[in-house]
């Protein structure tokens, strides 16, 4: 007799064979239109597969300065208004009607820059440093440049300047010069990798940028240079296609820690095109080799696609009709295995509260009877911390929108009734910086203090689906979420990001830095519940508690493709102060269904099963 105990919210299918472990990312190439003017040593900008411009280069020994400018329509390239210098080595940002094209091998135009407005190119301010060949990216506003190749001796540079709409600011210097570089980001949260010095080397480096300083990180796979890259709102994910030298046809996936290898292309080439968002790239034009130059005019288009149904995910259970066996599969995230256990009391009974940060390290603030108090959580005790400047009418600040990597580094934006004021923490003071676009609570959010997200809530008047993205200092409205609502969830990175319930409501919608996308729903929709996951990416997050009719004990576990109910909260609750992970979470008093409570609870997830027979 088979016995199956505590299975809770599991199907069981019945499979012939068993599915495979998922080893990574998958992604594709296709053929797209070419370019009508042959060339390499160009640049783009564009933020999808179907809007793009591809600007620049070299055309041949007579025309080494192109003017040429062509836009992308996801079918064809259509010449459009030429630029007023040809460049070669030309960096370049922004959109398909928005774009920069800065910097320019011919010495006295290296500090030139032109601004794209959908139909002519301007000449604006001018960088502080000759170059070219280096990385850029970033918008019409708000741009970064790194690196790159000067006239004179040494030649590479570890200069970096970032572009406010009218004028360049030299900020702080990479940490190893280098040229032919290639980067992803925002002027506060960017990444660059790969390029070459005059050792000569090739280089896999890679570094971090938080608005104010680089950090060396994990390096590519692959060394090389004069790749291209996709465009991000963040560093949390993003794409490195091709390069040099010799023509390489490997594409690489950033995961906000690591580069996988994902999928190589028809041709290897470097120092073409290349633009699109995190999940989907083009490459046009380029050469492929830099010896010996061969130019091509064909695009080759780029698509990360979603594992098969027949890779396991955590939770997953299934009967090997062929072993006649009973099978589970778990991983270190540890679901079904996982328990709340009782930590230490909070000082007073109290909900409404707002939190980031880890179980070990986390921020608590604001609710409606702790005024504008703060405490920070270290996994064993509260410690009390300086006041929020901001208080909702009459004296309290609650039900705000928060974000942040731990204890010492977060934001809390927001609060009832539509309040908009947003401030940062930096471990020993609240520091009030740019407001929202739109007050609002109870919003869903995510990211770190450089770069994060709020989206839905309520303003006051109404369930909202505008969401606004935060670069470390200012607001930026973006695509709205699918499905108005208030008290909802959130988690994951600034352009790798997941919503959930939210006024009684089960949808679940994942971010991708540009678009919206419904999903699975949860099990039990509701609002008011605590959230939980990474900073950095959408594939794995906890929804604890919340309310439908009254305070519910539920919790849910995302495996990045569908929910599972795992071991209920000890209190039933809502409102509550939060911090941690998927795997190891707390939670800060909030609303039982006796009232206001100061009962901490901490979730564990255990080492999972590989395997469960039967007796």
């Amino acid at each position: 007799m088979t016995t199956l105990k505590q299975i809770k919210g599991s199907a069981i299918q019945f499979l012939a064979e068993d599915p495979v472990v998922n080893t990574g990312p998958a992604g594709a190439w296709a053929s797209g239109g070419n370019l009508n003017t042959a060339r390499f040593q160009m640049s783009g900008a564009g933020v999808s597969v179907t809007s793009g411009l591809a600007f620049g280069g070299f055309e041949s020994p007579g025309t080494p300065y192109s003017t040429k400018n062509e836009s992308y329509d996801g079918t064809s390239f259509t010449e459009v208004a030429d630029l007023n210098t040809g460049r070669r080595y030309v960096g370049g940002c922004g959109t398909q009607t928005a774009a920069l094209a800065s910097g320019n091998l011919n010495a006295p135009q290296g500090t030139f820059n032109e601004q794209w407005d959908g139909s002519s190119w301007t000449e604006v301010g001018d960088f502080n440093t000759n170059r070219f060949n280096f990385a850029q990216f970033g918008t019409t506003t708000a741009a970064l440049a790194a690196g790159g190749e000067t006239p004179a001796p040494p030649y590479q540079t570890a200069n970096v300047e970032t572009w406010n709409g009218s004028a360049w600011t030299e900020v702080g210097d990479l940490n190893s010069a280098k040229y032919a570089n290639r980067g992803f980001g925002s002027t506060t949260a960017g990444l660059i990798f790969g390029g070459a010095n005059t050792t000569p080397s090739t280089l896999a480096e890679t570094e971090s940028w938080n608005g104010s300083s680089w950090t060396e990180v994990n390096d590519l796979n692959t060394a090389r240079y004069s790749m291209g890259s996709t465009v991000s709102a963040g560093q949390s994910s993003g794409q490195a296609m091709g390069g040099l030298n010799p023509g390489y046809a490997q594409t690489e996936s950033w995961d906000g820690t690591n580069w996988t290898e994902v999928a190589d292309m028809a041709t290897g080439r470097g120092s073409g095109a290349g633009f699109g968002v995190s999940n989907s790239g083009v490459v046009a034009g380029g050469s492929t080799t830099a010896s010996s130059p061969t130019r091509v005019t064909t695009t080759e288009e780029f698509t990360l696609t979603p594992s098969t149904a027949s890779t396991l995910i955590e939770g997953q259970m299934w009967f090997n009709s062929s072993s006649s066996t009973l099978k589970g599969y778990g991983t270190a995230a540890g679901i079904p295995a996982a328990t709340w256990a009782s930590g230490t009391n909070f000082p007073s009974s109290t909900y409404g509260q707002s939190g980031f940060g880890t179980q070990t390290s986390a921020m608590i603030a604001g609710g409606p009877t702790a005024l504008t108090n703060t405490f920070t959580y270290n996994g064993t005790s509260f410690s009390s911390q300086p006041a929020l400047n901001t208080s909702s009418p009459p004296t309290a600040r609650y039900f705000p929108g928060a974000f942040g990597a731990d204890g010492t580094s977060g934001l809390i934006a927001g609060g009832e009734p539509g309040v908009a004021a947003t401030e940062t923490w930096d471990g020993s003071a609240w520091t009030e910086v740019a407001d929202l676009n739109t007050g609002r609570n109870l919003q869903g959010s995510f990211g770190v203090v450089t770069a994060g997200i709020v989206a839905g809530g309520y303003t006051a008047t109404a369930d909202s689906a505008d969401v606004e993205s935060w670069n470390g200092s200012s607001w930026t409205e973006l695509s709205n979420i699918n499905t108005a609502r208030n008290g909802l969830g959130g988690t994951g990175g600034q352009d790798n990001g997941i919503v959930f319930g939210g006024t009684n409501n089960a949808a679940t919608e994942t971010w991708d830095g540009s678009a919206w996308t419904e999903v699975s729903d949860l099990n039990t929709g509701r609002r008011f519940g605590g959230s939980y996951g990474s900073t950095t990416s959408n594939s794995s997050a906890l929804f604890a508690g919340g309310y439908t009719t009254g305070p519910v004990a539920n919790t849910e576990s995302w495996n990045g493709s569908s929910w599972t109910e795992v071991n209920d909260l000890n209190t039933a609750r809502r409102s509550y102060g939060q911090g941690g992970s998927s795997a190891a979470a707390v939670l800060v008093a909030g609303e039982s269904p006796g009232g206001a409570t100061n009962a901490t609870e901490e979730f564990t997830a255990t080492a999972g099963i590989a395997t469960i027979t039967t007796s």
